[in-house]
């Protein structure tokens, strides 16, 4: 990795890489994308089936399109019993740290028959979107589905590509099951978002649509915002490791790696006040990449988007990590607990050299779908309050009404709205 000083200069290099990596410009696919939601929102099942067999080589009809019990009994055969176990244990950790998002309702009273509160009430139906193709991913799935859960959510509709043979990746089947997917489709890309978004014959509208995809999928989510919420538009995965000179090199060059062999955009950058540990780093780097089996795609990333900034100072170097607001942000210091509290932006932080970052990926229990690209600056992590809504209660006796009911008026002619005015005013006029 390239190793420079941290000035004004390199520090707005830097960053504008780093964010850029986010689609900006994708005319092509948006007008790919717009084309293919105006189908299925239009045709639907026929379309949803049409985009199916030609982008995924599937053949599905209405008795197909969903995962069926037979297919999840399959599935448990399919995936090491060892595996099943770990997927449990993990959704402990999920389902518990989940479990203390939880709002409830309130009602506040006052004199004279003032009632004020709000209420929370959970979405009925989300859909959650599941990556396939290359690779399966069921941690996705527990992050995704478990919040949902434990908001309430009535029913969780999950949607995934299949192969060409019309299943499910096994593992994925299985954590949907474990999580507690109420339904599961076999449909992927923006056809997949299109579905949940508008319903089909086969699949049900959804309300909220969560979960990471390709660029497809991505374009898709933010065309269909509006008609149904989404999380986000999550771009490449990114690691910003905050150390000095007490850090282990072998452990940070590990961990830089190991959000750089997502993607050849993912981005790994370590902010470190030791010039030493940086060049001790670098030569760890060298060691991993002989024996990764992603290497050509770590490589690539930290040519395109892996940088070491090193800076006189803590200060200098905690302002440089604020700036670049990180998905992920590890803290390998001294008195790290002390610097974490100087952290504004970042969607999950990870304090010690004990707390890698693949950690919150799949077990700890926090959620793992965070702000990307700079948006740790005013996004949050996916969590429960993603899936509730809140609606605010008013109540107010006459009595309490008449003493304000003035001051309303007056407001009202204040702004020309004499009908909002009036709907007080009737209430006191005289008999």
């Amino acid at each position: 990795m390239k190793i420079v000083e941290l000035n004004e200069q390199t520090k707005a290099e830097v960053r504008e890489k780093f964010l850029n990596r986010s689609p900006k410009q994708f005319g092509e696919q948006e007008a790919v994308v717009k084309q293919i939601i105006a189908d299925v929102a239009s045709r639907g099942d026929e379309a949803l089936f049409s985009y199916t067999e030609k982008f995924d080589h599937a053949k599905l009809t209405k008795e197909t399109i969903e995962v069926t019990e037979e297919e999840t009994k399959e599935a448990y055969a399919a995936v090491d019993p060892s595996l099943v176990e770990v997927i449990r244990k993990s959704l402990v950790n999920i389902r518990s740290f989940h479990e203390k998002q939880k709002q409830n309702s309130w009602i506040t009273t006052e004199e004279k028959g003032i009632l004020l509160g709000q209420k929370v009430t959970p979405m009925e139906k989300a859909g959650v979107y599941v990556p396939g193709g290359k690779a399966a991913y069921p941690s996705s799935v527990l992050m995704n589905i478990v919040p949902a859960k434990v908001a309430g959510v009535d029913e969780v509709i999950m949607a995934t590509p299949c192969g060409r043979d019309g299943k499910v990746n096994p593992s994925v089947l299985v954590a949907a099951k474990e999580a507690g997917a109420d339904r599961v489709f076999k449909i992927g890309g923006a056809q997949a978002i299109a579905a949940l978004a508008f319903g089909t014959e086969s699949v049900p509208k959804v309300d909220k649509i969560v979960g990471p995809g390709n660029i497809y999928v991505a374009l898709a989510k933010k065309a269909v915002f509006g008609n149904v919420s989404i999380d986000s538009i999550a771009g490449p995965s990114e690691i910003l490791v905050l150390a000095d000179e007490t850090a282990n090199p072998r452990y940070v060059a590990a961990d830089l790696l190991s959000q750089a062999e997502h993607d050849e955009m993912a981005s790994a950058v370590l902010v470190t006040t030791s010039r030493s540990l940086a060049e001790k780093v670098n030569e760890e780097i060298e060691g991993f990449l002989q024996v990764l089996s992603r290497k050509e795609i770590i490589r690539k990333s930290l040519e395109g988007y892996g940088c070491i900034l090193v800076t006189d100072s803590r200060r200098e170097a905690i302002d440089a990590a604020n700036l670049f607001a990180p998905e992920h942000m590890e803290i390998v210091m001294k008195d790290a607990f002390e610097v974490m509290t100087k952290i504004r932006n970042a969607g999950a932080i990870f304090l010690g050299e004990y707390s890698s970052e693949p950690l919150g990926d799949y077990f700890a229990g926090p959620n793992h779908v965070l702000p990307t690209s700079g948006t740790a600056r005013f996004f949050s992590p996916l969590s429960v309050e993603d899936f509730v809504k809140k609606s605010s209660i008013i109540h107010y006796s006459r009595e309490a009404l008449e003493e304000i009911h003035r001051d309303i008026e007056q407001f009202a002619k204040c702004e020309q709205l004499t009908a909002h005015a009036n709907s007080i005013a009737v209430r006191f006029e005289e008999k």
